[in-house]
């Protein structure tokens, strides 16, 4: 008996820990990550399949930080939230990224030694929001961002600001901000004596509580202030301030600190909240403070309040005589301003209730959620505050409140800049950019009609203080009149998108869903340029606004699209007529209010594209695109948790193209559920996986009916791990299949359309590729950067796999050398099908003296078992060479490169094989390959491969041939 107990004690301890919360991932681990994903790319044998960046570039993303040279402001570096760091030489005309082989692409701050030409860039941005991504500490380089160092500081996850000594380049201060989901010791202020190789912690407040600002004198640097935030974030809730906020001194260039805000001046307690500072000099210095205080709610204004005004609470334990005693004109007053349906007037609610149909109570409940924090009234937001004597006094700048500014999203903002040519002109970034010229007491917008909301960082310049540089959510803004106007200097690929999906037209297009950009359509086989200014037309159009989701697009007529934000609120959008409906869905009388996520899942039937599934906290169902909606499960989560974000709700939604009614839903809190029945009965099928993990996607085979997909994503826990997972049994049982993937959360698995065996996915820094399954995985964006991929579609006719980045807009590559590869002959070499090309007599040739030649060329694609050298040829009808060279190759795919030119002896060869061809050399003294049929001959690891390639005739040669044949005729 007793050992049946402890039996039975040991299975349920094993048996839950399988289902515990796993830890924040250990800075032990990311550093292996890390040197496990760099491997895996040089190993990788798709790492040299090309992707091309399809845009869009107009819109841009989120700045965090610019830094510009002191004696040239022409010069200066971008650092952007998930785009990395760029740099211009030419005062933004144009910019380059140096950040393409860094190991992320989420950055907090960066500095710059100008005189020894070293940058460092701190990772992971801090404002702190849903999509804030942690770094992988501190990175250095010496050589303008070619390569990157890590210099420590791994568990930092999100530092906000680097200060650099301008006389010692070894001497640096980091600002830590620390984990942002989790506890964490490793915030606070670091200082290196030796560029790096160690650091020494000299402020550390507690493990919830890490610095958000640091600045320093500029005629003193011994003499800094760094601005300290206590907050926690949960996927359900959002703690912006805490009594451990406030602001610190140093005076020995950062060894000691001091606290300066308590009892002078400065709020103090748990409604201290994020802080910004701007200093003059040593002993003045502006804070700007996101007071999360509630409002004095005075007796005055008590009283101006309408008593008689309905309220939710009222209905609560009302009577259904009491209901029915209601001033009718009040009741419609509360019907409207609480949404109901408009159906339900005062006089059809009283009916309702008389007939006993509804109670009086359930006009409390359609208001109700219980997983909303109790309203506590309005926070007090942004203040200024100043300090004349070194943080001893400080004094708010103004009177009453600064209204219209930080909204409820303080905690996004609170960065300040001040004149250094006078201290009385500051500038605040919020959601809109205000300045004052009288030391704060007042305010004026500068923010004109091509400046996105949602600023970030404001520069302005200390030679010529007119000179302002501006980072928002849209991208770079720039003025020389002090704010009167702006130009947008926006020419990167770096759109955040959090969805993408594609149509069928010809060519197709790509679609979007932005952070804090709205939604956009575009060609995908856009390439930039600024030829659009002079035309007047970006090819890429926005056709949503808000923070823009996912996108559906009907395949009957792609001029129907459904579009939308945050929070589930989509439209239905005639791109031919404009018309637009609003399609969210709202809860019936008698039912709670539906739960939506800030990504509100959305699916079109692909058995019936009127059919349209939208996820709240139940699936929601429309058989006439949206028109109206009906619940089609009971609540499919976990039931959520108080808080002040949205949670408990649904994130992905799947549907069998196998059957209809074959649903997968996943939700936030780590349910994951499906219905054979078109609803009519659902399963919990998630409960042997890892618990109460984000479910990021699941998806239904295409290729055998009881087989789906599950990624689980525990970003929101600072846990790093690979979750994902295969079912081939409706998800009775599951596989793991993260196999060698490195850490990073997973944001997306897809299945390949015509392989089975193939898979793609996507993390928060690179997309994979299986051939087996999962059995292991390679590494597929050798030629991208290491930036978070949220979505993956396949456009089947096109047969390209497009990748929607958070952070470097979209790339696009091919997928038939992929889906050609034979895994089962991987030691012997494999040449992949060639595209045949049009042949042009412009080839060789320029329009204009200034102009060069006009190059064709082509890619011999190939894959080869060993690295080495490889022998190509190109053979004529007859198997004579005509063009032989050699190339060093990498053991996997290649692509090399084929200009379609010929040697002399190759050009004799030609002309000897065809009656009365005349090979002449182009303009730029190249023979190149008539139009015919040839051979791509490859020797390389002790064999050889051929594969036939064709040059057509080209349409400017059918044409000549045409006017030939017509001018005989007649």
């Amino acid at each position: 008996m007793h050992i049946r107990f402890l039996l039975l004690t040991f299975f349920i301890i094993v048996f839950s820990s399988s289902f515990a919360q796993q830890p924040a991932t250990s800075p032990d681990l990311i550093v292996k990550s890390l040197e496990t994903k760099e491997t895996l790319v040089s190993n990788s044998i798709v790492k040299n399949i090309p992707f091309k960046n399809a845009g869009p570039t107009i819109m841009s993303g989120r700045v965090v930080d610019i830094e510009v040279n002191p004696e040239n402001s022409t010069e200066f570096y971008v650092a952007y939230a998930t785009g990395g760091v760029w740099h211009t030489v030419n005062n933004g005309i144009t910019f380059t990224s140096v950040f393409d082989r860094a190991p992320t692409q989420n950055v907090g701050d960066i500095a710059v030694n100008w005189a020894h030409n070293i940058i460092w860039a701190g990772t992971g941005e801090t404002i702190s929001s849903r999509s804030s991504y942690a770094g992988v500490g501190i990175l250095k380089s010496t050589d303008n961002g070619k390569t990157w160092v890590n210099t420590g500081l791994y568990d930092s996850h999100h530092i906000s600001d680097i200060i650099v000594d301008e006389k010692n380049p070894d001497v640096v201060l980091v600002a830590s901000l620390g984990h942002l989901y989790s506890p964490n010791d490793e915030r606070g202020i670091f200082k290196t004596l030796d560029g790096g190789k160690t650091w020494n912690k000299t402020l550390f407040i507690n493990s919830d509580t890490g610095i958000i600002n640091l600045g320093a004198a500029p005629e003193n640097a011994n003499v800094l202030y760094a601005a300290a935030w206590d907050r926690t974030r949960m996927a359900w809730d959002f703690r912006g301030s805490g009594e451990n906020s406030g602001i610190y001194k140093s005076t020995d260039a950062g060894e000691t600190w001091s606290l300066v805000t308590v009892g002078n001046g400065f709020p103090q307690g748990k409604g201290v909240g994020r802080i910004g500072l701007a200093v003059v000099n040593a002993n003045t210095l502006y804070a700007i403070h996101d007071n999360q205080d509630m409002r004095d709610d005075s007796k005055e204004k008590k009283a101006e309040k309408k008593d008689e005004d309905l309220k939710p609470e009222a209905f609560k334990n009302m009577t259904s005589a009491a209901f029915l005693e209601l001033n009718a004109d009040e009741l419609d007053d509360y019907l409207k301003s609480n949404r109901f349906p408009k159906q339900y007037t005062a006089v059809k609610a009283k009916e309702l209730v008389k007939s006993g149909e509804f109670k009086a109570s359930d006009f409390y409940l359609y208001t109700f959620d219980k997983n909303s924090p109790d309203s506590e009234g309005e926070v007090i937001g942004a203040e200024i505050y100043k300090s004349n004597d070194g943080g001893k006094t400080w004094n708010r700048t103004h009177e009453g409140y600064i209204e219209d500014f930080f909204y409820s999203y303080g905690y996004v903002f609170a960065e300040m800049d001040v004149n250094p040519q006078n201290e009385n002109e500051i500038y605040l970034v919020g959601v809109p950019l205000i300045k004052s010229t009288d030391g704060g007491k007042t305010f004026t917008y500068i923010d004109e009609p091509n400046v996105h909301v949602d600023h970030h960082i404001i520069w302005v310049d200390p030679k010529m203080p007119n000179h302002l540089i501006n980072g928002n959510d849209g991208g770079l803004n720039m003025s020389y009149d002090g704010g009167k106007s702006w130009s947008k200097i926006n020419s990167m690929p770096l759109a955040q998108f959090y969805a993408i999906n594609v149509d069928y037209e010809k060519p197709y297009n790509i679609y979007g869903g932005l952070q804090d950009n709205g939604t956009w359509k575009g060609p995908h086989n856009y390439e930039y340029s600024k030829d659009y200014e002079a035309e007047g037309q970006y090819p890429f159009k926005r056709v949503g606004g808000g923070d823009g989701m996912q996108v559906q697009i009907d395949r009957r007529d792609s001029d129907i699209i459904y579009v939308g934000s945050q929070f589930g609120f989509y439209n239905r959008l005639n791109l031919k007529t404009g018309e637009r409906t609003f399609i969210k869905p709202s809860h019936d009388l008698g039912e709670a209010p539906y739960r939506f996520n800030w990504e509100t899942p959305i699916l079109l039937s692909s058995h019936n594209q009127d059919i349209l599934y939208m996820g709240g906290n139940k699936l929601i169902r429309s058989m006439n695109q949206g028109d109206t909606w009906t619940a089609i499960s009971p609540d499919l989560t976990a039931g959520g948790k108080p808080g002040n974000v949205p949670y408990g709700t649904l994130t992905a939604i799947s549907e069998s193209p196998f059957q209809f009614g074959l649903i997968y839903t996943g939700s936030d809190d780590g349910v994951i559920q499906v219905t054979q029945d078109a609803g009519g009965s659902w399963k919990v099928i998630s409960t042997t996986l890892p618990q109460n993990l984000w479910v990021s996607k699941v998806t239904a085979s295409t290729h055998k009916k009881g087989r789906v997909y599950a990624a689980l994503n525990g970003y929101r826990y600072d846990d790093f791990k690979p979750y994902v997972y295969v079912s081939d049994d409706y998800g009775k049982s599951w596989k793991d299949i993260s196999s060698n993937l490195p850490l990073s959360p997973i944001n997306v698995i897809i299945e390949d359309p015509v392989k089975e065996n193939i898979l793609y996915l996507g993390t928060d820094d690179a997309s994979y590729v299986s051939f087996n399954k999962g059995e292991s995985w390679e590494v597929l964006d050798g030629s991208m950067p290491n930036v978070a991929v949220h979505d993956l579609v396949i456009q089947t006719e096109a047969n390209d796999l497009v990748v929607g980045t958070h952070g470097r807009s979209i790339f696009i590559t091919n997928l038939d050398e992929i889906q050609s590869f034979d895994p089962g002959k991987a030691e012997d070499l494999q040449l992949f099908k060639m595209q045949a090309v049009d042949f042009s007599t412009n080839w060789g040739r320029s329009w204009s003296a200034w102009r060069t030649a006009n190059t064709p060329e082509t890619s011999i694609k190939f894959y080869a078992p060993k690295a080495g050298e490889a022998k190509l040829d190109i053979l004529s009808k007859e198997g004579k060479s005509v063009k032989s060279w050699s190339a060093e190759i990498d053991k996997g795919f290649n692509y090399v490169t084929y200009d379609l030119s010929i040697s002399e002896d190759g050009k004799k060869q030609l002309e000897k094989e065809t009656k009365n061809l005349k090979i002449t050399k182009a303009q730029n003294g190249v023979f190149y390959l008539p139009p015919g049929t040839y051979t791509v001959q490859i020797n390389a690891a002790g064999t050889s491969a051929k594969t036939k390639f064709e040059i057509k005739e080209g349409s400017r040669r059918q044409d000549r041939a045409e006017r030939a044949a017509q001018t005989q005729e007649d």
